[in-house]
């Protein structure tokens, strides 16, 4: 399940950057902000994403 989100958050960093570029090259603050912000979004669901995988697998250990 881990893989899944990573290849999804990865996705999410992506379309961030390009958009946060395209907010440069257009001069567009607001669209170079959304950019920035859909980056680290998709960069704590990243974190998130892995503390969640060694939680599981730490109870899968103790089971």
């Amino acid at each position: 399940m881990g893989l899944d989100d990573k290849a999804k958050h990865k996705a999410e960093e992506t379309i961030g950057r390009g958009k946060e570029a395209a907010g440069a090259a257009t001069d567009d603050d607001s669209l170079r902000a959304e950019g920035k912000t859909d980056q680290n979004k998709a960069k704590v669901k990243d974190k998130v994403t892995d503390v969640k995988d060694k939680i599981e697998k730490k109870i899968d250990d103790l089971g």
